[in-house]
């Protein structure tokens, strides 16, 4: 008779799983509900620097919620998906707030805080607190979909409701830490989105995806779209070997981050110089494109050196920073302006940070 997949699951984790990541072992639920938002949408290897960095200016819920959104998002500066960050400054404060300082310990209160969903508020739960509570990630749902031979894309409705209704019913009566946390290192380690490694995986003996040849098949993948494009010019507008970052609005994206001046990509360099800033100038080279993509259209970048000759006093308003190209680099940056400056920087300064003028 086949063992409960919980069951393999669990034995596997102990002889072939994770032992060893930063946040394992403790039942803090700081460092766990970290973790997890770090964890979304990024690697391991990638999160683990940030994690360290990120405690030791922010060891407790407290310090987070008291620290200045600002603060946060310069040690979020290279994570991306920065809505990430501004989601957990606002849930720090909810929990200072609203609960004490304390996290909730179930799972629909934690699922009500900002930027936690169900998953992540039942992973939460489980680490901590022992809650026994059902997680569908991306890499969970990639497991149920071939194990279970799930069809559809697994961000549809129908499928994701017939994804949590497995994920439910396989969890086991005990040893949810350790069944949730195998589940994850499955997806990452095993059942991988290409070339998944069947014959390490526990429970490839009955899974529907290997049985009928269809791991490449399974989860289907999303359907195609043509995603809109979108372009703009941004000015690397230099002054006494200093450039100009401009303050972000607190909406949209890469909201509340520091960035470039940015105008349309036909519009007259100078001329919007003189209109927006009064500034004299003298255009200079035109730097290769940079191509990013966010979920719903993809951006093209067109950076433009821009010598400033002339920059009345009236322009230094709050929300701008005259810095180094080094020194920039130690502030909240989209990845592709962060990537622009690195290619003209000289090294950064840790000592200075950007902050937006004051009258």
């Amino acid at each position: 008779m086949t063992r409960p997949f919980a069951s393999r699951l669990v034995a596997w984790h102990a002889a072939h799983g994770r032992q060893d990541l930063p946040w394992q072992g403790t039942r803090d639920a700081y460092r766990v509900w970290l973790s997890e938002i770090m964890l979304q949408q990024t690697q391991v290897a990638t999160v683990i620097p940030y994690y360290w960095r990120f405690l030791a200016e922010f060891p407790d819920v407290g310090a987070l919620a008291a620290a200045p959104l600002e603060r946060v998002l310069e040690h979020w500066s290279g994570l991306g998906y920065y809505r990430r960050a501004h989601h957990l400054h606002a849930a720090a404060r909810v929990i200072v707030a609203e609960h004490g300082g304390s996290f909730p310990r179930d799972v629909e209160a934690l699922a009500a805080l900002p930027g936690i969903g169900r998953s992540t508020a039942a992973a939460i739960a489980a680490f901590s607190f022992s809650v026994r509570a059902a997680i569908l990630d991306g890499n969970v749902k990639r497991v149920l979909a071939r194990h279970r031979g799930i069809e559809g894309f697994p961000g549809s409705a129908r499928v994701e409701t017939a994804l949590w209704r497995v994920a439910e019913s396989l969890l086991p009566a005990n040893d949810i830490e350790t069944y949730t946390q195998a589940l994850m290192d499955l997806g990452a380690t095993v059942c991988t989105r290409t070339r998944p490694q069947c014959e390490r995986c526990p429970v490839a003996g009955d899974c529907v995806a290997r049985r009928d040849g269809r791991t490449d098949a399974l989860p289907s993948p999303r359907p195609a779209r043509r995603l809109p494009q979108r372009a703009l010019r941004v000015l690397l507008l230099e002054h006494a070997g200093n450039l100009l970052l401009e303050k972000r609005a607190p909406v949209g994206i890469w909201a509340g981050l520091w960035s470039l001046p940015e105008m349309a990509l036909d519009d007259d360099v100078a001329a919007h110089c003189r209109a927006r800033f009064g500034a004299q100038v003298t255009v200079g080279d035109a730097l290769p494109a940079i191509e990013h993509g966010f979920t719903h259209f993809r951006l093209t970048l067109h950076p433009q050196r821009v010598a400033v000759r002339r920059w009345p006093a009236r322009a230094e308003a709050p929300g701008y920073a005259w810095l180094l190209p080094g020194d920039a680099l130690a502030a909240a940056l989209p990845a592709p302006i962060r990537k622009l400056l690195r290619s003209i920087a000289v090294p950064a300064l840790p000592s200075r940070q950007p902050r937006a003028r004051t009258r």
